[in-house]
């Protein structure tokens, strides 16, 4: 091997080193949000009132109902539309909590989407993003 191949290898070799280091630094911020994160999604809830302002419902961020309020003027409403206004009040508090916590994960997923894959670095490698062929065959 002459002189040029050999700087050639170590050129490749500190570019290579470089962006093994940008991912580990990435992955170092990450794991210090992450924590950050978890403690968001764990409080996370969201409310939502029905449209006739009956129900008022109350959610964690697995979409379970953890409480209901009803106003003064449900006393006057059937038990037909009290059920259809709490349904209503707890798809929109689900939809709001799922809507929460997609925006508290999407930092993650961008800085993910945003580290280099493994073809990247090594010239041939397989993808760690793409499912392998035996994950497919399971599908």
């Amino acid at each position: 091997m002459d002189r040029w191949e050999q700087e050639g290898l170590r050129s490749a070799n500190f570019g290579i080193r470089n962006q093994v280091e940008d991912i580990l630094d990435a992955l170092a911020e990450q794991h210090a949000s992450r924590a950050e994160v978890e403690r968001k999604l764990d409080i996370a809830r969201a409310t939502a009132t029905s449209a006739d302002g009956l129900v008022e419902v109350t959610v964690d961020r697995s979409g379970v109902l953890i409480d209901v309020r009803f106003t003064a003027d449900a006393a006057h409403s059937t038990a037909a539309q009290l059920g259809r206004s709490v349904t209503e009040a707890g798809r929109e508090a689900a939809r709001r909590v799922r809507e929460q916590t997609t925006q508290m994960l999407a930092p993650i997923a961008a800085a993910i989407h945003a580290m280099p894959d493994l073809p990247d670095l090594v010239l041939g490698a397989p993808s760690l993003r793409e499912p392998s062929a035996v994950e497919r065959r399971e599908e």
